[in-house]
Formats: structure tokens, sequence, C-alpha cells
């Protein structure tokens, strides 16, 4: 499998990697690569793949993990194709890759100020660079969801450290917030990734975060939506 460099640094925009498979001329396996791919609610990133022999460009237009290995879609000049071996440099856009970052330490801290000021779990999630939205069981009322942006904002506000740091699956088992998530986890994950927002909030998450709270902005409340009795939908987009 290869090497997600992402998991370790949010803000690496470039990097250098090696092609190991091609399948069907245009999905791309690397040996490492800083390219998110679609999953947790979070959106791919895009970009361009540099061939180092040549300088010619190929445009990444999704990425996606499939049986484990992370697959990189491009656009291939006419008549020129990657072939197994190329080196390359990777380039992340990084405009939209910022703005998923922002978007996901956001979605993180009104899904916490939720469950405490309501009591609601969080089900899903879906992240977009203009708006987001968080599912749950909420219970709804103009005055809490008010309570809940409050909250949030003042959380930004106050500037937190945004930390990553990687457990063992035993001492996850020994944490009463992780316990019920490391059992579940497929018998062959050893390390857990954690992500935590100052002492505010804390959890398991393989997605791409900001350093700061600060680095967020405002978040805004859009709308509510009911998707059924259990489910809820709270919208919101940065500003």
């Amino acid at each position: 499998m290869a090497e997600a460099l992402y998991l370790e640094d949010s803000y690496l925009k470039e990097f250098e990697a090696k092609v190991i498979s091609v399948t069907d001329g245009k999905f791309i396996v690397l040996d490492k690569t800083a390219f998110y791919p679609n999953s947790g609610g979070q959106p791919h990133d895009i970009g361009i793949i540099v061939r180092k022999s040549d300088n010619k460009e190929f445009k990444v237009t999704y990425t996606g993990k499939f049986k484990g290995e992370i697959s990189h879609e491009i656009e291939n000049p006419e008549g020129d194709q990657l072939k197994e071996g190329d080196e390359i440099t990777g380039k992340i856009n990084w405009e939209t890759r910022y703005e998923h970052m922002k978007m996901h330490t956001a979605a993180h801290v009104v899904s916490e100020a939720s469950n405490r000021i309501t009591g609601a779990m969080i089900t899903g999630n879906q992240l977009g660079a203009e708006q987001s939205r968080i599912d749950g069981n909420f219970d709804y009322s103009p005055e809490k969801v008010k309570a809940i942006f409050e909250e949030a904002n003042k959380v930004v506000k106050q500037d937190l450290p945004v930390t990553c740091e990687f457990i063992s699956r035993k001492d996850a088992e020994e944490m009463p917030l992780l316990t019920k998530l490391a059992k579940g986890l497929p018998p062959e994950v050893d390390n857990i990734r954690i992500i935590s927002i100052g002492d505010y909030e804390k959890g398991a998450d393989g997605g791409t975060h900001v350093k700061s709270t600060k680095e967020i902005g405002k978040i805004v409340f859009v709308k509510y939506a009911s998707k059924g009795k259990d489910n809820k939908r709270i919208y919101f987009k940065l500003e």
C-alpha cells in the first residue's frame, strides 16, 4: 500500500514519488502520495502529476481508494501515458485542499458543540469547499442551533492547536472515548490516528486538518433539514 503522506502533514503541497502500476492507461498508483482519496465525507484532492523525465503534466481529476490502494485518475495528453517506473512530482491543488481542511476541522468543532448542547450523536457528514453538513439525531430548535454556533465560534476564536498523533490499538482500547471504535477495527489495524482540538475534542480521524482553529474563520449556520425521525441535518459555511 502506498505511503499516505497527508496523514503526517496536511500542508504538504508537493512531493516526489514513483509510479508502481497503471490500469487502463489512466488509473495510477504511486509508492507514496499526498493526494487525499475521497472518503469519510471529505472530497478527494485534484492537481497534477509531472513526469520528471520530460516535465510533461498529467491532470489528476479524481483520487480514490480501491482494494486498499490509493488510485489517481488522470487525463492523458494525446498520444502519451504514464508508465510503471516513471518518477514523478505530484502537486496538490492547494486552494481546494485548504478549503476542505478548514471545513473538516470546523465540522469537528460543530459536531462537538452539538453533542454538548443537545446530546446529539453525529452519524455522518459531507464536506464541500462552499458548504458542508453534519447529520445526527438533533433535538432541533432555533434557540439550540444558535447556541451551537455561538459555542463553535467561541472555540474557533480561542486559537486552539489541532494536533495529530498515532496510538496503539491497545492504548485506544483503554480509552473510554475510543474503546468501541478500536474494537470495531479490522484485526490488522495496529495504529490509530487521533486528532485533538486543544482539550475540546478528540477522536480517531483519517482526514486533513488545519493547525489551529483560528484558521477556520467564522462558522455560519445556513439551514436545517429533516431527513427522517432520527436523521437531521445542519448545513454551515465559513466566512
